[in-house]
């Protein structure tokens, strides 16, 4: 289901500034920046936007170190400088987001953004419903028999009903249908969920609550929200822009290859070694990028095929948007415990999981190279021959200098002559 065209009014300036994003926040931005001078110059330079670039560093370094997203701390949004702060720092971000060119970068810190919003969503009861409303079509909140619309003609508010343990949240089936296959857990699986009259109910669980639920799947659609803005805005950046912004966008481009260096560098291999399909599916989880079912599941079994440690597999994961330490290492062990054989080309390529196009690689070119580890094995047997052939090249050199007329004994080194 596509988000609601007309989304709920909201008024608050608080709201405005803890999720700028909102598309009913854009009224309130334009009104701020005219009203204290915020023009694009100011934005990027002015001493009036300082703590608000600031900020946006934060915001931007924490898309890429954090497993939890942006942190939620910030100003103090109750005043109007703190509001104007937080606020124009995200659109600071993201005009360097935009500047960078490169969408892997946009998608992380769109997933960062939209994992702060929805720790703020599980605690903020009177936002929670509008926001709701802005990105899905069908969702209701029942306490008891009574949906939202019901609740607030009989006067109660958001606060009352949170303090109700029957209340439960319910969305339509379009909509979690089209939500659910971006996230994992067998909680988020059709045949698992209560399904009633085309509705799912989201259900109170131990330590789940069902609002915390609701904001698991509005975290989606704030994400691609997010990105599809960014991604358009990017064909907005003129070479002038980008050369400004070139020092932040610099930083967070270092960071991340930092970032994807740290989790190559886990199992302690040569990099060279692994087929760009494994390569592409440990860069994307570092980078935050939600890699679907088989994708996990083929870079948990190449894993286990080339006997890396149960730990490093486990840690090629650490950067998914939905990582669980206990949840990953159970199945990851499981995994190895059954010796799953990876999948061949064939299968990466139907799922969405080979990044090379003909003409990219010679090696995965080659008419008989249908299988990954067919890759390592020609890799590892190229790099032996070339060795090979180095060394006797230089044998062949010390035998030829040795035999001439001119060859002079090797002076002994240092260590040698003592």
């Amino acid at each position: 289901m596509p988000v609601p065209t007309t989304p709920p009014t909201l008024v608050d300036e608080v709201t405005f500034a803890r999720y700028p994003f909102l598309p009913q926040a854009g009224d309130w931005i334009r009104s701020m920046a005219q009203r204290h001078s915020i023009d694009l110059n100011e934005l990027l330079d002015g001493p009036w936007m300082e703590k608000a670039r600031q900020r946006a560093r934060i915001r931007l370094v924490d898309s890429i170190q954090s497993k939890e997203g942006v942190q939620v701390v910030g100003g103090d949004i109750h005043t109007e400088e703190g509001r104007l702060i937080e606020a124009f720092s995200f659109y600071y971000a993201r005009l360097v987001m935009c500047a960078s060119e490169d969408e892997r970068l946009i998608a992380r810190w769109a997933q960062a953004e939209a994992a702060r919003a929805e720790q703020l969503l599980i605690q903020d009861v009177d936002n929670l419903a509008p926001i709701a409303n802005t990105y899905l079509s069908e969702v209701e909140l029942l306490e008891g028999a009574q949906a939202v619309g019901m609740v607030a003609n009989h006067g109660m508010s958001m606060r009352q009903l949170r303090q109700q343990s029957s209340s439960v949240w319910r969305v339509g089936l379009s909509d979690f249908i089209e939500i659910c296959p971006k996230i994992t857990g067998h909680r988020w699986r059709l045949p698992n969920v209560d399904v009633e009259n085309g509705w799912v109910k989201l259900h109170n669980e131990r330590q789940y609550a069902s609002s915390a639920k609701l904001a698991r799947l509005l975290r989606e659609r704030m994400k691609a929200g997010i990105e599809a803005e960014a991604l358009e805005k990017m064909g907005e950046v003129t070479t002038d822009l980008a050369v400004r912004l070139a020092e932040p966008v610099g930083m967070i481009r270092n960071l991340m290859a930092n970032k994807t260096s740290e989790a190559i560098a886990l199992v302690g291999a040569e990099e060279s070694d692994w087929p760009p399909c494994m390569q592409k599916t440990i860069g994307d989880l570092s980078n935050g990028v939600n890699v679907n079912h088989f994708g996990r599941l083929f870079l948990a079994s190449m894993a286990a095929t080339l006997a890396l440690p149960q730990e490093s597999c486990v840690g090629f994961f650490r950067g998914a948007p939905d990582f669980s330490e206990s949840t990953t290492s159970y199945q990851v062990a499981h995994v190895y415990q059954n010796e799953y054989t990876p999948a061949g080309c064939g299968k990466l390529k139907v799922n969405h999981n080979c990044p090379v196009l003909p003409g990219d690689n010679r090696t995965c070119d080659q008419p008989w190279m249908d299988h990954p580890l067919k890759y390592i094995r020609a890799t590892q047997r190229w790099k032996r021959l070339t060795g090979r052939n180095e060394a006797s090249t230089k044998s062949e050199d010390v035998k030829s200098s040795e035999t001439s007329d001119d060859a002079q004994p090797p002076t002994p080194d240092k260590a040698d002559s003592e």
